[in-house]
């Protein structure tokens, strides 16, 4: 038996095919080996889009949740640990199941090529189907026609977030056909919430809804949503409601929150008690979602008066929001200045990210992802940023980047950590004192 449940997805990613072609044929054979664990599902909400899937999920979640319904949640990438990705009547998988289903499906592989998503998401469905639960959130991993969790024939509701421009190379040079792969995850007869959308994007959607028979609610025309005080109006046909502000900071967690309540209505049976849903909006939680780390051994090693945020956004949609949240966040820029470090993919245009935070950054320091060879160089990075007329300088990891930060300012500040998940998986590890 392996050692422990790293050594075994270590294994899985050797099987990586050397071509990507994104397809279901190899996963949809493992997962007729496993004895088809997909059609032994509870009831799944299947989720795409590009901006916003899993903080729309963390709110249906507490909901849900609130309502006293057994959830599993299953949503990529991970943070800090691969458990985070399975989440089973409310808690993360643990060690020895996480172990035995990866096991049993590298058994039931063998050898041949599959990606690491494909085969980690048939271990997902096989704890799905074992352990019974009330509703099953599912996370696209990437498009959607051609995801691998794209293997359930039946949900009980679609759900579309906002979609932009992300992952090219895969998924096509424009919002029409990013639009139609993501679209790919509507299913006939089966009811889809389409979150707000370019006209291109939404076109494309409503065509592929109209040749597979799905039903549409779309945001602007069928449902909105606004903030009003302390408080967001939903409204819809029947009239409108009112609703708590989500525990999620920023003003596009109030269009998220639109989503995850226009979802609640057609989970109805799952969610009758408004109190739940009400509840739900307001205990909503995300990792690296603007998140302000105010424990731990990042923030403590910072003088009195500095602040530390941490965001995985890493797209341009992503940049305008987080602009967004920032300028709404307490305290003026005059006192309480803005400083980022960051670091991304070379897969992901820097540029788009940063041009709109730029006019709101003091100073920034670029970092190279640690582990991620993929990622852009210190000095990459920093040149990017300077592109964008920010005032950067690359820094030789995490630490030494918040230490540059200090001594350079006059002032205290407020220091946002963002650019890719992956570093802000390596930003938790850090502050919760975990050695990689």
């Amino acid at each position: 038996m392996s050692q422990n449940s790293d050594a075994v997805l270590a294994r899985l990613n050797r099987l990586h095919p050397k071509i990507i072609d994104l397809s279901l044929g190899r996963v949809e054979n493992l997962l007729a080996a496993l004895g088809h664990p997909e059609r032994q599902l509870p009831p799944v909400v299947h989720v795409a889009g590009t901006n916003g899937k899993g903080s729309v999920l963390a709110m249906l979640r507490a909901m849900l949740e609130e309502s006293g319904r057994a959830t599993h949640v299953y949503t990529s990438p991970h943070l800090a640990r691969f458990h985070e990705r399975i989440r089973l009547s409310g808690q993360l998988i643990s060690e020895p199941d996480l172990l035995a289903l990866l096991e049993e499906c590298e058994a039931a592989n063998g050898e041949a090529p599959i990606t690491f998503f494909e085969i980690t998401t048939a271990a997902a469905f096989l704890a799905f189907a074992r352990q019974p639960a009330g509703i099953l959130l599912l996370e696209v991993g990437l498009g959607g026609r051609l995801d691998a969790t794209n293997v359930v024939a039946h949900p009980e509701l679609t759900i579309l977030t906002p979609i932009s421009m992300d992952h090219m190379q895969y998924l096509g040079d424009s919002l029409e056909k990013i639009a139609r792969e993501k679209a790919g995850i509507l299913k006939p007869d089966v009811p889809a919430i389409i979150g707000l959308q370019p006209p291109e994007a939404l076109q494309a959607i409503q065509d592929r809804a109209e040749e597979v028979g799905a039903p549409l609610f779309i945001q602007g025309r069928d449902f909105d949503v606004e903030r009003q005080g302390n408080e967001v109006l939903f409204r819809q046909s029947s009239g409108e409601t009112r609703w708590p502000l989500p525990g999620l900071p920023g003003p596009h967690q109030v269009e998220n929150a639109g989503l995850a309540l226009a979802a609640a209505r057609q989970l109805n049976a799952f969610l009758p008690d408004p109190a739940s849903v009400a509840r739900g909006l307001k205990k909503a939680s995300w990792p690296a979602r603007l998140q302000h780390l105010s424990e731990g051994n990042l923030p403590a090693n910072l003088p009195q008066g500095w602040e530390l945020w941490l965001d995985g956004g890493h797209n341009a949609a992503a940049g305008q929001a987080l602009a967004r949240a920032l300028n709404a966040l307490p305290d003026s820029a005059e006192t309480k200045p803005l400083d980022l470090v960051y670091g991304m993919l070379n897969s992901k245009t820097a540029a788009a990210f940063l041009e709109p935070l730029a006019p709101l950054v003091r100073q920034l320091r670029a970092v190279e992802i640690p582990g991620e060879p993929n990622s852009l160089s210190a000095e990459e990075a920093a040149w990017h940023a300077r592109e964008c007329g920010v005032r950067a300088e690359p820094a030789s990891n995490l630490s030494q980047a918040l230490q540059d930060l200090v001594q350079c300012s006059a002032q205290p500040g407020r220091i946002l950590i963002c650019g890719s998940l992956y570093l802000a998986g390596e930003v938790i590890r850090q502050n919760e004192g975990e050695t990689v």
